[in-house]
Order: structure tokens, then C-alpha cells, then sequence
């Protein structure tokens, strides 16, 4: 059975951002806009999605 992915974007800058904001883009892999990567569709995955939602643009 194939794991399940999601495939994120960064949309908008971190600058101005509360803390802690930058440091969850980075942990996801990204740090520049209309950078991508896709990632292993876990929870924490999902948590880090969560918190930084409005300045990603996720896909299945």
C-alpha cells in the first residue's frame, strides 16, 4: 500500500510573522515563496500545516 502525500507551497513571506512561524515553514522544508515540497501525509505533518495554513497552499 502506497503512504499517502501532501504537497505544499508557500504562498507568502514570513516577514512580520509571530514567532515561531518561520521556524515551522522550515521544518517543513520550505523557506521561500512559491517553494514546494511534498511530505508524508502524517499528523504531525499536518499540525505544522495548521499552523502556518495561511501562508501555504496545500494539495492531496
Amino acid at each position: 500500500m502506497a503512504k499517502k502525500t501532501v504537497t505544499i507551497e508557500q504562498i507568502a513571506s514570513v516577514a512580520g510573522r509571530k514567532p515561531g512561524q518561520k521556524e515551522t515553514l522550515v521544518g517543513l522544508g520550505l523557506g521561500k515563496v512559491r517553494s514546494k515540497r511534498t511530505l508524508e501525509d502524517t499528523p504531525s505533518v499536518r499540525g505544522m500545516i495548521a499552523k502556518v495554513q495561511h501562508l501555504l497552499r496545500v494539495s492531496a
